[in-house]
């Protein structure tokens, strides 16, 4: 039996290079978010961020703004498709 590949949504998962936003109801019921300002700036869920390099369950991203890097769990983070 061969499957339709039009039936089988790929998965792309996130990796170096890709570009992200985060997801906001993700963050901020996260441990991180309690760790961080109590107001997290708009432009991390609005993206786009790249992911520098992916280390398990984590993943740097930059933002194209003059801000620090993050580190962030690769779950609370989405593709970011342009508007």
């Amino acid at each position: 039996m061969t499957e339709n590949p039009s039936s089988i949504k790929a998965i792309q998962p996130l990796r170096k290079g890709s570009l992200v936003r985060v997801k906001r109801s993700t963050y901020l019921n996260s441990l991180e978010s309690l760790a961080s300002d109590l107001s997290p700036p708009d432009y991390i869920f609005e993206g786009p961020g790249e992911i520098l390099t992916v280390q398990g369950d984590y993943g740097q991203v930059r933002w194209r703004r003059p801000v620090p890097d993050v580190w962030l769990r690769l779950d609370q983070l989405e593709k970011w498709i342009e508007n």
